[in-house]
Order: structure tokens, then C-alpha cells, then sequence
């Protein structure tokens, strides 16, 4: 995800906040702080908004908050950056761009077709190295969000935020301080999720917050799930030397993909490497080895008879079967807050509501924004949100329009979608009683991709044939993760395929990929 960078001119409003007397313990490192009791706001509270977790989404709700002349506290946890930056994302591409110029390197047929000879035995790396840049890189973007908090005014306190039985009322575990805020905003991010009988030891058997530390690169290694996470790390370690065997118990890869992009993943991503798979399977039990000496052994059962089918003794395992909510002892059930799985309901304004279903009752002025409910467990989905919680919280209705988020996976090529697969599209389109209309651009006919080598790939655009407007559009292909973001403005701003496609696209350029789809779905032709 981007980092998200403060507006110089925001920086004007902070004269206007004077820095209050700070509360001096050894366990709360916070800024600009703290705080005398005669030092509240208007409404006589400690804060306007407090945010609890600072991840992307606590961070992207504090700015906005900021923006709006707010008091504003954020209860770090001692994890500013959050998930994102610290165990996902950030580093996660940090990985991805160092391994992707191995494989790149070692490619010789392909840098012969660009008149470049290498000797793919020559091509070394420094695993260490590799390790380094990734935890150098969220050292780095953790220290700027960090700063753009402190520098707006914002009161960064180290502790994990709770609620206590009172409404308005946090308590920070570091201090056990208890503070006010008119209104609060719960952004507690996400942890792994790890199946019942999988021993995780973060050595042998890892989530993705054991993998980014990349401690060693495994001869063969089996990843649990091929979902974005196991796609992306299949990809860091086929490019670093090793064979991967994907645990799926779905029927198929990759199974929330768009079928035609999953299959074309398929034949690009895996076939074409060091990967093998078994599907409708569970990894029933899982146990740690010891690098070097004892292998990871991995029991797997048919995942509709349950019987046991095979047991795999393997060099390391990953568990990347999805992230579950960082809800525990929150105080919510203090609020009368059913959460299901860990996740709180929430209205489309981000209130947080009694119980999933339409008997929730709206708490007031308690919002939950990311992960923790379950809306789009996306970085930028929860800065979204955030904000978004931010406007309703100072009275501009405001709400999240999710089927315009797009998402993307950072394989080499890489993936882009926004809006409904094609298979939901279709269910959608007869239950709606309008015609679903599809246009595809090919990377093999663009000149760029062709002067990179890079002509596989497709753009495959879903429209409504009635108002021409863009439902979903799906892309494989080189820079897809770039190329997806006009096609979610697209679709955010209600653009058709008439007006798109009389729009100018640079050439050579990526992007006539999607110029060619938008000119096919009105009979046009592009050179």
C-alpha cells in the first residue's frame, strides 16, 4: 500500500494547537502530550476522536480527523504502521521486488530476446540482504507515518487502546489511564488465522509474519491456502531457488479469483515453475521440524469425506489461510457487542451496531473501521473507511462505495481486479434483469508490453449493456496493480464505456491494454 504522505499545507493549522504538558510515565511514549485536566475540548472531553490501532486505517481516520480541527488521540499498541506496514504489504513487496530481479536475471532466454547475455550461474543473492531491505523499508514508512501523526498534532500514545463499561471511555494498557472521547473509533487491524491442528512455530511452520523475515530460504516448502498472501509468497520463494506445493481445500486455486484470470494465473504463475498442488484437501495436523535435521510433516485429509489421503514431509510450511479480526479484549462485550469470528457489525456509515443482522442497534458515537469488520480486509479499504467515519462523525454523510475499491496481487506478472468477478457479475446482471456485456484488451497486441517481453496477460472489462457503465474489470499482465486503479475510478465515478472510450490514452503505453477493451465494447477498433 502507499504511503500515505501529509499535505503541506495541512501543516498551517497546527499553530492553531498548542502542545499540551505531557504525562510523564516510563511505559507511554507519546508526542505533544499530555495533558491537564482543565485541557479538554468544548464538549469536555480529554479528545474529540479517539482511534484505537494505528495501522493504515487508524492512521488514514487520525489525518483526516486532524483535518478537520479535531482533538485527535491514537492508541498505537505499540504497533504504529499496523499489519501493512510492519507484517504485510510494505515489506511483503520489498520481497517481491528483490526476488523478482533474480528471476528476472536468471531469465536468459528472455534477456537474449532483448540482446542481453548473462551467465544465470553468475547471479547470486544475499539472502540476509534481502531480509534487510524489506525490514529497512517498513523501519522507513513506519517512521514517516509516525511522523506526519506527531507533526499534525495528533497524540500517539503507546498502549493498546480497550473500552471500559463507561461509553466514551478507553483505557490505555500501558498506564492503565483511563481517557475521554466524544467519539471513538475501533481500528484494530487483523492477526493470521491458523486452522485448528496446525502447530505454528514462526521457525518451521510460519504465517506471513514469520515468512517476511525470510530467516532462511527452504528447499521445498508447502504453503497452506492460494489466496493473494500464498500467491505472492509462492512467487518470493520459486524466484529465490525453491519448489512449492500448494495445500488447497477448495476445489480449485485460487477460488475468489475471476475464473478466466485464475485459470490464466494458473497457466503463468505456477505451471510454468517449481510449483505443484493438491486441491480439496485439509491440512489436518501440522507439525514443526527442525531446520536442517527434522522435516515439517504435513497430514492431509479429503475435505469432504475426511479421510486421510497423504502425508507430506516437507523443509518448511506457510500458513496463509486468511487473517481473522484483532478483537479480543476490546471491552465489547461491555457494550452489549456480539461480534461474529471476531468481526463487528457496522451500518454503511461505519457505526458500530449491537449484533450482525437487522435486529443491530446502532451504539453511538462507536465506530469500527478495516479488518475488524469484515466489509474488505484491504489497507486501503480500511484508510477508506476512516475517513469515511471521519465525515460522519462531523456531520457530512458519507459512505463507502466498496464495489470500487480495487485490489491487487503482486505476482510476477501481477494481478488487478475492481467490482464482482465475472461468474458474481452474471448472478447479479439476471437478478437485476439487466445484460452484462464483456471486452477484452490484450497485452500481446500492445507495443510497450512487446518491447518489455511482456505480452502475456489480459484486460477483461464487464459492463452494463443497458447504461454502459463499468460493473468489474479484471487484468493479468505486466503493472496490472497500476493499470487497475483508472479502471476503480471508472467505476467509482459511474464513467461508461462510451466516455472511455473516446478518451485519450498515452502512447506506447500500458494503458491502451485498456483502451482497446473500452473501444471493443462500443465497436470500435484501437491501432
Amino acid at each position: 500500500m502507499r504511503v500515505i504522505f501529509v499535505c503541506a499545507t495541512l501543516l498551517a493549522t497546527v499553530a492553531s494547537f498548542a502542545p499540551l504538558r505531557q504525562h510523564t510515565t516510563t511505559a507511554s511514549r507519546s508526542f505533544n502530550l499530555f495533558m491537564s485536566d482543565e485541557a479538554k475540548t468544548a464538549d469536555g472531553y480529554d479528545f474529540d476522536v479517539a482511534i484505537i490501532g494505528c495501522g493504515v486505517g487508524g492512521h488514514g481516520a487520525a489525518l483526516h480527523a486532524r483535518g478537520q480541527d479535531l482533538k485527535t488521540a491514537v492508541f498505537s499498541g505499540g504497533d504504529v504502521g499496523g499489519t501493512c506496514v510492519n507484517r504485510g504489504c510494505v515489506p511483503s513487496k520489498a520481497l517481491l521486488a528483490a526476488s523478482g530481479r533474480v528471476r528476472e536475471m536468471k531469465n536468459t532466454a528472455h534477456l537474449e530476446s532483448l540482446g542481453i547475455q548473462v551467465d544465470s550461474s553468475a547471479v547470486q543473492y544475499s539472502r540476509e540482504g534481502i531480509a534487510a531491505h524489506a525490514a529497512n523499508l517498513a523501519t522507513r514508512v513506519r517512521g514517516n507515518l509516525e511522523g506526519s501523526l506527531t507533526t499534525l498534532g495528533c497524540h500517539v500514545l503507546e498502549g493498546r487502546g480497550s473500552l471500559t463499561a463507561n461509553a466514551h471511555e478507553i483505557v490505555d494498557s500501558a498506564t492503565g489511564r483511563v481517557y475521554t472521547a466524544k467519539d471513538i473509533i475501533l481500528a484494530p487491524g487483523s492477526i493470521p488465522f491458523v486452522p485448528p491442528g496446525i502447530i505454528v512455530d514462526e521457525k518451521t511452520v510460519f504465517t506471513s509474519d514469520g515468512a517476511l523475515a525470510l530467516p532462511y530460504v527452504p528447499e521445498w516448502v508447502a504453503i497452506v491456502g492460494s489466496g493473494y498472501i500464498g500467491l505472492e509468497f509462492s512467487d518470493v520463494y520459486t524466484a529465490l531457488g525453491s519448489e512449492v506445493t500448494f495445500i488447497e481445500a477448495m476445489d480449485k486455486l485460487m477460488p475468489t479469483f475471476d475464473r478466466e484470470i485464475a485459470k490464466l494465473a494458473e497457466r503463468l504463475l505456477i505451471r510454468d515453475r517449481a510449483i505443484d498442488y493438491r486441491t480439496s484437501v485439509f491440512a489436518s495436523e501440522v507439525t514443526p521440524g527442525i531446520p536442517g535435521v527434522k522435516p515439517v510433516t504435513i497430514k492431509m485429509i479429503d475435505a469432504n469425506t475426511k479421510e486421510h489421503v497423504e502425508t507430506l514431509e516437507v523443509d518448511a510450511c506457510m500458513v496463509a489461510t486468511g487473517r481473522v479480526p484483532n478483537t479480543a479484549n476490546m471491552g465489547l462485550e461491555d457494550h452489549g457487542i456480539e461480534a461474529q469470528r471476531g468481526f463487528v457489525a457496522v451500518d454503511e456509515k461505519m457505526r458500530v451496531l449491537t449484533k450482525h443482522g437487522e435486529e443491530g442497534e446502532i451504539i453511538p458515537n462507536l465506530y469500527c473501521i478495516g479488518d475488524a469488520n469484515g466489509k474488505m480486509m484491504l489497507a486501503h479499504a480500511a484508510s477508506a473507511q476512516g475517513i469515511s467515519a471521519v465525515e460522519n462523525i462531523v456531520g457530512r454523510e458519507h459512505v463507502v462505495n466498496h464495489d470500487a475499491v480495487p485490489a491487487a496481487c503482486f505476482t510476477h506478472p501481477e494481478i488487478g481486479m475492481v467490482g464482482p468477478t465475472e461468474e458474481l457479475a452474471r448472478e447479479l446482471a439476471e437478478k437485476e434483469g439487466w445484460e452484462l456485456g464483456k471486452s477484452q484488451g490484450n497485452f500481446r497486441a500492445n507495443s510497450k508490453a512487446l518491447a518489455e517481453g511482456e505480452s502475456n496477460g489480459i484486460a477483461k472489462v464487464l459492463y452494463n449493456k443497458e447504461t454502459g457503465k463499468v460493473i468489474a474489470v479484471h487484468i493479468i499482465g505486466l503493472h496490472a496493480a497500476d493499470l487497475i486503479q483508472e479502471c476503480a475510478n471508472a467505476v467509482s465515478a459511474g464513467t461508461t464505456v462510451q466516455e472511455l472510450s473516446m478518451m485519450v490514452h498515452t502512447h506506447p503505453t500500458l494503458s491502451e491494454v485498456l483502451d482497446e477493451a473500452f473501444k471493443g465494447a462500443v465497436g470500435m477498433s484501437a491501432h
